[in-house]
Formats: C-alpha cells, structure tokens, sequence
C-alpha cells in the first residue's frame, strides 16, 4: 500500500472516530466541566499511548530533544477539545460537527503561513465549497439567520476551538523531527495531561466523581481510546503523507458521520434541508480528494 493511500485510510477511520465524541459529547458536555472531563480522558490517553510505546522498545533519546514542541501542540490540541465540550454545552451536535468542517479552509491558510503548502485553484474551489455547505447547516438551513450572521454561542465557542486545531496540524510536520506517530503522539498527550490538570485543577477537585452519570464514564472512556490514543495517531501518521489541508479534508465526512452515531443511539434525524449542506461538504471531500 502507498504511502498517501494509508494516509486516506487513516483519515477515513479518524472521522469516523471524531464524530462519535460529538454524539456522545452532546450527551455529557452539561455534566461535567470540560477542563476536568478533558484532563482524565488525557491522562487515560497517555496511559494507553505510553504502554504502546513501551512495547515498541520505548521512546528514543532523540525524541526528548527540544520537549517544548510537545508543550506547544498539547497547548493548541488541549484548547481545542475543551471549547469543544463547552461549545456542544448549547450546541447541537450536527451543527457542531458542521464547524468542524470549517477546519480544512483554516488549516490551508495556516499551511501556507507555516509551511509555505500552496493551494491550487481545485483545492481552493473544493473549500469554498465546503465552507458554503458548513454554513448551510451551522445556520439550521435558515436563510434569515444566515444573512443576520445569527450563530449560536456554543458554534462561536467551539469554532475558536477549530482555530487551534487548524494551527496544530501543519505545526505537526513542521515540530515532527523523525519520530514515529506514536512516540509523537506520546509526548504530545503527556503535556496535554499536564496541562489539563494545572487548568483545571479548581474543576477536577469540586466534580463528584462518584456521582456522575453513567453516560459521562461512556464519554470519557471513548474520547480517551478512540478519539484521543487512536485519533491522534491516525492523525499523526496522516499529516506526514499527505498535504495538511488534504489531512483536513476528511472533516467534511464528520456531519455524515454524526447523523449516523446520533440514529444508532436513538436520535432524531435534522430536518431534510440541512442535507443539502452535507451533501456540499460531501462534494467538497472528493474535490480535495482529487489528484491534480
């Protein structure tokens, strides 16, 4: 297999993943804070992460060298996951995964200011696109909202968030200095868990942990093995095969994906509009797809 055709493979499965911590999310975000649910599910991360590392001969010297680097991508993936949670606290999960879907556009812009990684005119049409049916659905298919720029608080929360992410992927190649995605991503959740737990240490002595509702255990479990340990690999290993807006392209699949997970565990289907967006988004996946 190909080097960028296992960097598709890997994104394929990431947004599957991704899209189960906003159907899930939804579901927890009013529970708990998300600095604390945040910092356990990191540090169950890089328990995991740390154990895989450990059996593959353990971490190199050489990925000690400049420990900064993890410090900095935990800063910007650590604020992102947290404005995430705050932002489903009132957001629905469909128009959440829609800002989501924002990303590739802000990750091509930063791509280019951090790596110099030029957009063709196909590319740049194909997130044009996409950004268009992203808007479509984070409106609720409300043409008056859309032209009042009325957008929800949790959307503008959690799309400051997409800015982070954005920033962290291209800033992955660029820190990266030969270590494998899970030495990599080892280190990175490691100062994330740090992090998490000096911000919100208030929120994490003043939660009730035994008293938590069974949902928020089922959140923090499957954020912390597939939407943590699993997605920062895949991600990881994508963003050293293929383009990072390319890597980033795979997010149009994530409203798809939500509106499956949000069915299998009872939901209701959105109203037949917002398809339309979705099925822009869909569109915009397969033009970025695309060899030029």
């Amino acid at each position: 297999m190909s080097a960028s055709r296992a960097g598709h493979l890997a994104m394929l499965l990431f947004s599957m993943l991704v899209a189960g911590s906003f159907a899930l999310g939804a579901l927890a975000a009013n529970e708990i804070a998300p600095s604390a649910l945040n910092a356990v599910r990191f540090w169950i991360a890089a328990i995991i992460m740390g154990i895989a590392v450990f059996l593959r001969g353990g971490v190199p010297r050489d990925a000690l060298r400049a420990p900064w680097r993890y410090v900095v991508l935990a800063a910007f993936f650590c604020s992102y996951f947290v404005l995430m949670f705050e932002g489903l606290k009132t957001a629905p999960p469909v128009s959440a995964a829609a800002v989501f879907t924002l990303t590739p556009i802000l990750t091509a812009f930063f791509g280019w200011i951090l790596l110099r990684q030029v957009l063709t005119s196909r590319m740049a049409t194909a997130l044009a696109i996409g950004a268009s049916g992203a808007l479509w659905v984070i409106f609720r298919a409300d043409v008056a909202a859309l032209l009042q720029f009325d957008i929800g608080r949790g959307e503008l929360i959690y799309f400051v968030g997409c800015v982070a992410h954005a920033i962290y992927t291209p800033l992955v190649r660029k820190f990266n200095r030969g270590e494998s995605a899970t030495v990599f991503s080892f280190g990175v959740l490691l100062a994330g868990s740090l992090l998490l737990t000096i911000w919100g240490w208030p929120a994490i002595i003043g939660t009730d942990w035994g008293a938590l509702p069974q949902i928020v255990w089922i959140t923090i479990i499957y954020t912390a093995v597939f939407a943590s340990a699993a997605t920062f690999t895949l991600l990881q290993f994508a963003a050293m095969r293929l383009p990072s807006s390319k890597v980033m392209a795979y997010t149009y699949l994530t409203p798809s994906w939500v509106i499956v997970w949000e069915l299998a565990l009872g939901g209701a289907p959105p109203p037949a509009l917002i398809f339309a967006g979705i099925g822009l988004t869909v569109v915009a996946l397969f033009m970025l797809l695309r060899d030029e």
